[in-house]
This record gives structure tokens, C-alpha cells and sequence, in this order.
């Protein structure tokens, strides 16, 4: 990074934290990782029939606004 774009980051950070934020790190799965697709397979199979499971689906088909959907 040149020194002008370290310092606009910094300015640009400092501004942010300014109005009372913070940067936060956050940690996903690499979903380009060999063998993701598998594991998200691997993970639904063994929610099937799980009332739980079940309940959470219906009420997420219940409150899903599909407005402007095909």
C-alpha cells in the first residue's frame, strides 16, 4: 500500500470510528474449499426429519416476503 492510500484508509478508519464504530474480523466458511458443496450435503441430510429443523423451515416459508420474485 503507498503511503497516500495507507493514509486515506487511515483517515477514512478514523472517521468511522469518529461516529461511534468499530471494525470487527469475522470468520465464514470458504465455500471455493474443496469439499464444501459435499459438507453442506453431508449437514442437511442429518436435519431431515428433525421436527426442529421442520418448524424453523415453516416458519421461515411462512414470513418470506416473495414480493418481485419469479
Amino acid at each position: 500500500m503507498s503511503t497516500s492510500t495507507l493514509e486515506r484508509v487511515q483517515k477514512h478508519r478514523a472517521a468511522l470510528r469518529a461516529s461511534g464504530l468499530r471494525p470487527v474480523q469475522i470468520w465464514v466458511p470458504d465455500t471455493r474449499h474443496a469439499g464444501f458443496a459435499e459438507e453442506c450435503h453431508r449437514q442437511s441430510q442429518l436435519l431431515q426429519g428433525d421436527v426442529h429443523e421442520q418448524e424453523a423451515t415453516d416458519w421461515l416459508e411462512e414470513i418470506a416476503d416473495r414480493k418481485g420474485w419469479q
